[in-house]
């Protein structure tokens, strides 16, 4: 029985060896079909909100797992019908399908987040809901609304109904609520809910299939020579690290322009091929400070780098 086991383990293994687990995101709307609006209409609309928030996971997703290929159902201002986006993700051969929008209602009061999934049935679907909630939670310190299904949704959710793969949709907060509304149009708060379906994706990759690896390894980028700050050689004891990216962000554009402190940025080779710094600092305290100041700010792994 254990030979049997360990035979079965070894061929799905090697199935999935040089076969990335492919993971479909689909942004909700788009082109001539704008989604909902903000309360006030001076917001951006979902169809936008929800392709940045998209992007942003693709991106997390792509610079943070191996073993992974991520496809868009679209990339800019289209509007692929329900049909075309099924097709899509079952001709690429979907494992995991996201589907994400923002919510709306007639009621400003309404707000929180909720993961819909076709029915109740659908076991894998609701296990990747589960663990989204909570990080909509934790991570992006949301109101959860719940796992709802079809019949909770009053319609056939047909890009779940017939998706191959094990398939979900989110709904990130509503449009008409006016403080919800600021968050899910601020870079902070699409940096966030993009994180937190990411950590979900992520912890339900690693549970369903653990002969593979996911991790990217910590020596596969080469050690480089970085420019030191321009501060005093004698004088710079510490720099706080917020995030490092393949993407090249403007140090002084929107992505930062909530934190405290001025980023630097500084390239290195591999496939990171940015890293992004607050400081230098003098003292320890200080730095400790910038740190906590870009963790409050959405940079949770921001950490303390000794010079």
């Amino acid at each position: 029985m254990k030979l049997f086991l360990g035979i079965i383990l070894f061929l799905s293994a090697s199935l999935f060896a040089g076969n990335p687990i492919i993971v479909v995101i689909d942004p909700g709307h788009g082109g001539s079909d704008p989604g909902h609006l903000s309360h006030d209409g001076k917001h951006l609309q979902e169809k936008e909100i929800n392709l940045k928030i998209a992007m942003k996971l693709g991106h997390y997703l792509e610079n943070n797992i191996q073993n992974v290929k991520v496809i868009y159902t679209r990339t800019t201002d289209i509007y692929p019908s329900l049909d075309r986006r099924v097709e899509i993700a079952n001709q690429k051969g979907v494992d995991l399908f996201i589907s994400i929008h923002c919510n709306g209602s007639p009621s400003e009061n309404s707000y929180g987040t909720e993961t819909h999934i076709y029915d109740r049935s659908s076991k894998e679907s609701m296990k990747w809901a589960k663990l989204i909630e909570k990080e909509f939670k934790s991570r992006a310190g949301r109101h959860s609304r719940g796992i709802k299904t079809n019949s909770d949704r009053g319609n056939t959710l047909q890009v779940l109904k017939y998706t191959k793969g094990t398939s979900i949709l989110v709904e990130c907060g509503f449009l008409s609520n006016p403080t919800e509304a600021v968050y899910l149009n601020s870079s902070k708060g699409q940096d966030l809910i993009a994180s937190a379906l990411f950590r979900a994706t992520r912890t339900y990759l690693q549970k369903k299939y653990p002969n593979l690896s996911f991790q990217i390894p910590q020596n596969s980028e080469p050690k480089t020579e970085e420019p030191r700050p321009e501060i005093a050689e004698n004088e710079a004891k510490f720099k706080v690290q917020i995030c490092s990216s393949s993407a090249n962000f403007p140090t002084d554009g929107d992505k930062f322009s909530h934190l405290k402190y001025k980023v630097h940025q500084v390239e290195v080779s591999g496939k990171v091929k940015y890293k992004y710094y607050l400081g230098p600092f003098k003292s320890k305290s200080e730095a400790e400070d910038a740190m906590k100041n870009a963790q409050n700010g959405g940079y949770k792994d921001a950490f303390l780098v000794p010079l």
